[in-house]
C-alpha cells in the first residue's frame, strides 16, 4: 500500500487565480493554512477571503494557528538565519499546542488530498516543510511540493494536459 500523498504550497508571486488552477490541477480539495497570522498583503490570500475563493471551487479551509511559526522564527528566517529559524520552529514543533495540530493536520490531511499553505515559495526555507516531514514520520504521508505556475489550464479530470502529473510541481 503506497503512502497516502500531502502536498505543500507557498503563495509567494502568485495570483489568486493561478493559485487556485493550480490547485485544482492537483486534485487537492483541503487547504491546511499553517500561517501563524495568516493575513497577506497580497490580495486574495488573507484568512477570509481566501476560505471563500476555495470554498467556491470546492476546496475546504482549514486554519492551524499552532502549526504557525512563531515571531521570532519568522524573524530569523526573514533574516536569511535558516540554522535560528530550524531550530526555533523544531522547539515549538515540541510543543503541546502544535503536537495537538499535527494530530488535527494528521486525521484532516487523511480524510482528503490535503495541502499545507504559507507564503514563501521555496519549501526549503519555509516551515511548512518541517510540518510535512512531521506528518509523513508520524502519519505515512509523502511529501509533494508544488509551485503555482502562471496561466495554466486544467484539462478534463483535473489534471493539467495529459500528463498525470502536473509540469509545474516539484519536489
Amino acid at each position: 500500500m503506497s503512502a497516502k500523498q500531502l502536498f505543500t504550497i507557498g503563495y509567494e508571486g502568485a495570483e489568486l487565480a493561478d493559485f487556485l488552477v493550480t490547485l485544482a490541477a492537483c486534485g487537492i480539495t483541503q487547504i491546511i493554512d499553517v500561517r501563524d497570522v495568516p493575513v497577506s498583503r497580497k490580495r486574495g490570500f488573507s484568512k477570509n477571503v481566501l476560505a471563500e475563493a476555495l470554498a467556491a471551487k470546492g476546496i475546504a479551509y482549514i486554519h492551524l494557528k499552532d502549526l504557525g511559526d512563531p515571531k521570532p522564527g519568522r524573524e530569523a528566517a526573514r533574516r536569511g538565519d535558516y540554522s535560528l529559524f530550524s531550530t526555533i520552529y523544531a522547539a515549538h514543533l515540541k510543543t503541546d499546542a502544535a503536537q495537538a495540530a499535527l494530530t488535527v493536520a494528521a486525521n484532516e490531511a487523511g480524510q482528503r488530498v490535503s495541502c499545507l499553505l504559507c507564503f514563501e515559495r521555496a519549501h526549503e526555507h519555509c516551515h511548512r516543510n518541517m510540518v510535512a516531514v512531521a506528518l509523513a514520520q508520524s502519519a505515512g504521508f509523502s511529501i509533494r511540493h508544488v509551485g503555482v505556475k502562471k496561466n495554466i489550464s486544467v484539462g478534463r479530470g483535473g489534471r493539467y494536459g495529459h500528463s498525470n502529473e502536473p509540469e509545474f510541481a516539484f519536489g
